[in-house]
This record gives C-alpha cells, structure tokens and sequence, in this order.
C-alpha cells in the first residue's frame, strides 16, 4: 500500500501523540516523585559530581540566557538558580576511559581503533542541556557525537568495497599551530534497500523503573511510530521483561498496525527487573521467525536499570556475545533519566553487533527508527578498523580525537578474531587527528635528548604525512580485507584555502565536546569561537540537525558561566 508521505507523517504523529496520552495518565503524581516541591515552570537539573550542590534552573532563566549570553550572571544566579537539597547527586552510570593523550611518532608511529557508529551519547548531552545542566564529563563521548550528524561524502557503488574513504587536512580552528586530519567513510547503499524484509523482536522493560512518561510512555509512541513505517513484507514482535518475561505480541505482519498498537497499549510497567531472560526469550523467538538475506535484530529498549538476574555487565555481554553469531544483531535504545545505565547500553550494542541510541524526544525516535532505520539496521560490514601509520619524517606528534574506548592495539588490526564496529547502509563514519608537523611549532612534549628527530626512517615516503588503512568483512565472511590510500603532503597546498563545511563542522562538534569534557585545555578557544564555526558550516541541513547543534551551543555556554558563578569563579567582563 503506498500512502502520501504528509499523510503518512500526520497518521504517524496522531498515532503517537494517542499513544503517549495512554500512558501519561497521572502526569503530575509521576512527576512530584521525580521533582519533589518542583513547580511547573521549573526544570530539574542535577549535577553527577557528588561534590557540587544540584541546582534547579527555571525556564525563564534558560530563555533569557539563550536570547542574551551577557545576562548578568550574579543576578540571574540569585533569582532564577535554586539549591536542590532532595537529590545529592546523579545515580546515572557512565565508563571513565582516559582521553586520549598526545603521542611521539618516534616512539609510537601507529594508531589503531574499532569505528563507532553509536549516537547515543549525543541525544543524551542534548537531554542534560535541555533540562538546564551541563552533562558530567563521562558522558561525552565524542565520536558519537561526530557521528550522529550526516556528512557529504562520496558514496562506493560496489557491494565488495562498501565504503569510500575521504581525507582533508586543514588548520586545527583551537590551535593554529597544529594540523587536523580528517577521515571520513561513508557506507554503501545496496540497491532496493527499500523493499528488504525485517523481523524485528523489541525487548521492552515493563520494571518499575519504567514507570514514567520519558520511559515506557516515550517508548511505546518511538515503537507505534516505527510500526506505521512497516509493511506486511515485515514482522514484528514484543517481547516484555520485569519479574519474569513474556510474550505480548507474537510475530506479526508489520501491516497489521492495529494489532501492534493494541499490544502497545496494554503495556504497563512495575516489578523489578530481570533482563537476561527476556534478552534469551527475545533471540529465540528472532531465531524461529529468521528471514534470510533480511533485516535479523533484536531491539532492547530500557533504561538500562538492570536489578535482578544477570546484572553483571561481562556476563550480559558473554549472553549477547554467543547469540550475536547466529546472524541475529542487538539493538540497544536508551530512555530516561535518574537511574540511566549509559555504560550497560552502550556495551551491550557493542557487543550485540548492533547500535546504541538514546531516545530523548519523539524526533529522535523518528530519526534513529524511521528516517535511518536501515543505516540503523542493515548491517553491510562487520568488525571495521581503522589503523592509521604516521610519517615520522614529516609529523612529529598526533592525537585521536575521541574514540577512548575504541582503542586497539597494533596488532589487533590484522587479527580476524578481534572483534569491533559493524556499519549500516548508508551510514556516516568520522574521525579526526590533530597532528604536529615537523618544524612548525606545535609540539607538545619536548624532543628527547639524544636521538635526532626522524633519523632512524627511511626518506622513501618523504612526500607521504601518514598511510589510512581499513579492515573490514563483508556479511557471512570470516576473513577481512584491506583498503589501504596514503595522505600525500600536497593536501596542504591543494587544501590551502578554505576547509570544506564537513570539515569546519565535524570540527566544532569536536570542540564542543572537548569543552564538556574540559579536555585538553582549549583557553584560546571558547563556545563563542564553536558556535561561529559551526553556524558557517551548516551545509545542506534538511532535518536541521546542525542548526539544533548551534542553540545547543549556545545553552552550554549559558550553563558554563552560571555554574562558574555558583561555584565562585570570577567572569571575564564583556567589553
């Protein structure tokens, strides 16, 4: 059945909007629990820093900070922020990788490291901005946050090379003395995508840590959003998940949306939570309704708040680990707050051969299920890695640019057992290096004494800055292949003028993630100099994901200088 696209999105979103009604029936009661004493207009705003006193920061406050970033800080600070004494800290679980540091080419001339498509931490820092708090620094992670946007890359018209390789060197914007490589892949869109076939088994949590409107509510409008996006070729499946797990809707063809919606609307949370069950429940019943050649996956949705059964992340991933060779991928979606367990998330998709996405809106529910859902879900290679071999001749020093968790060592690229990122059709990949040339003055860590800058190599590749080399495997192949393609040195004259929006944009979100980070110190480089950087970079921004990526900007700027003034750190006056 073909449906007009402005018909189909006023059923999706009427759809949806019923949906969340239905579960939203005792709004104010659910949230006088989460924000005791808080009043409507005000928008709770908890800091995961157990030595900062949680504030509350109104609407009216974020709107006048929007609309005038010189607002007087202390004034603001007296009438609109307010100590929040019931909530000491965040419960929200995050990993704490090191950054990563600057390395000597004469020492370590190599660096290796799986791809990550995930996105979730983006629409999470997104979610800490929106509620009036910057994020805690472990939940940035900076490559999804370069990867949640779309860049014009170039596309391969072949299955047997499913990506194309793009490199630019420009100027790093937050240090003139150093450079910026940038590499980007972009995934091959096989034809009639369209017309693939999915089964899709959605492994909901009905726990009573569920219990609220940004939770099950947001979930069940995400699920009755996508299902108006099916056809009868599709099948759908809900399996659920507290005490004990269960079947709700067994496996039905995606063009009986009412069907799907009625199961929807029966959900109900409460209970505690015993997830590895329905995680074997859910890729059984994926097993026995196995399309080959098709779209296979599992799609766990749940705030990661994990209390009974297997709680133990390595042993969740060992479950994961051993279905995920079965051709079945595993799907993690995030929802809500409190309680989030970001890091249980992310290493489940990881391990699941799958994505991890943080469902915050309804927009991003469409973003992540409808408008990418086969980058999301059809998987064209698996276990991606990127080695990249600097020429010690010409760069004396670089640094990768998120990607903490990601790293692998030298030799893991060339082994097959190895395993790391998979990439979707379609889908979008970069990374950045800010390097140090030779002779130009950005070196960071002092030349040793006594051994000679580039002495020890060969002058063979003089004109060669560094080789890119990318491993992957095609679907059903144990054995990867190599794509190889070296950054010659005349990029920095045929790049000389200005960089291309991918670059200038891709930048930005580095810097801004970097800032939230508070790493590596960027005192030259302020969200002002982001936020200008990335307003000039917007491209062709259809669903106007760069232009929210400014305003974002802007409220962290806004949060920065109130929680500088709450903590006693004088501001520089504006002239």
């Amino acid at each position: 059945m073909t449906r007009h696209p402005f018909t189909a999105l006023c059923f999706a979103a009427t759809t949806a909007t019923l949906l969340l009604t239905a579960c939203t029936t005792d709004d104010t009661s659910v949230q006088e629990t989460l924000h005791p004493g808080a009043k409507p207009d005000e928008t709770a705003a908890y800091s995961s820093d157990p030595f900062s006193i949680p504030v509350r920061l109104t609407s009216q406050a974020m709107e006048k900070l929007s609309r005038d970033s010189s607002a007087d800080s202390g004034t603001l600070l007296a009438s609109h922020f307010q100590p929040d004494l019931t909530t000491r800290f965040s419960h929200e679980q995050y990993e704490a990788p090191d950054d990563n540091k600057v390395k000597q080419t004469d020492n370590e001339s190599v660096s290796t490291f799986s791809i990550d498509v995930d996105t979730g931490s983006y629409s999470n820092i997104r979610r800490f901005l929106q509620q009036g708090s910057l994020p805690p620094a472990d939940a940035v992670r900076v490559e999804e946050m370069l990867n949640y946007f779309s860049y014009d890359y170039p596309a391969e018209a072949t299955v047997e090379q499913p990506f194309s390789l793009v490199t630019e060197l420009g100027t790093t914007p937050w240090n003139a003395q150093t450079k910026l490589l940038h590499i980007g892949l972009k995934g091959f869109v096989p034809p009639h995508t369209d017309s693939m076939a999915a089964n899709l088994v959605f492994l909901v949590d009905v726990s009573g840590s569920m219990n609220s409107p940004n939770k099950l509510g947001l979930l069940k409008s995400s699920i009755g959003m996508l299902a108006n996006d099916l056809d009868e070729r599709d099948t759908v499946s809900i399996v659920v998940y507290a005490g004990s797990s269960g079947v709700v809707l067994p496996p039905t063809a995606g063009s009986r949306r009412a069907a799907i919606y009625n199961a929807l609307l029966r959900l109900q949370a409460g209970g505690s939570t015993n997830g590895a069950g329905g995680i074997q429940l859910a890729y059984k019943l994926a097993a026995k309704n196995f399309i080959k050649g098709g779209v296979n996956r599992v799609i766990l949705a749940t705030d990661g708040d994990f209390n009974v059964g297997i709680s133990d992340t390595e042993a969740l991933k060992k479950l994961i680990s051993q279905k995920r060779e079965s051709g079945i991928a595993l799907t993690t979606l995030g929802f809500g707050t409190g309680n989030y367990n970001d890091h249980l998330m992310e290493q489940l998709a990881d391990t699941g051969n799958g994505t991890y996405a943080y469902i915050d809106t309804l927009a991003e529910a469409r973003k992540v299920l409808v408008d990418e859902r086969y980058s999301t879900m059809m998987r064209i290679a698996g276990d991606v890695k990127i080695q990249v071999e600097f020429n010690p001749q010409r760069i004396s020093e670089y640094r990768l640019i998120g990607y903490t968790n990601r790293l692998l060592t030298r030799e893991q690229f060339n082994n097959d057992e190895v395993d790391a990122g998979d990439i979707g059709a379609g889908h979008t990949v970069t990374a950045l290096y800010e390097v140090a040339l030779r002779g130009e003055g950005g070196e960071q860590i002092p030349a040793l004494r006594y051994k000679q800058p580039g002495s020890s190599h060969t002058a063979e590749y003089n004109d060669e800055l560094a080789e890119i080399r990318l491993r992957y495997k095609l679907p059903g192949e144990q054995q990867s292949r190599l794509i190889s393609e070296a950054v010659h040195d005349r990029l920095l004259v045929e790049q000389a003028g200005q960089p291309s929006a991918n670059f200038r944009f891709s930048a930005s979100v580095a810097a801004l993630g970097q800032l939230l980070r508070s790493y590596p110190p960027m005192d030259a480089f302020d969200y002002q100099d982001v936020r200008d950087l990335a307003k000039n970079s917007t491209g062709d921004d259809e669903y106007g994901y760069r232009a929210e990526f400014v305003r974002l900007v802007d409220m962290a700027e806004s949060l920065d200088r109130m929680q500088r003034a709450a903590n006693g750190i004088a501001l520089q006056e504006e002239g």
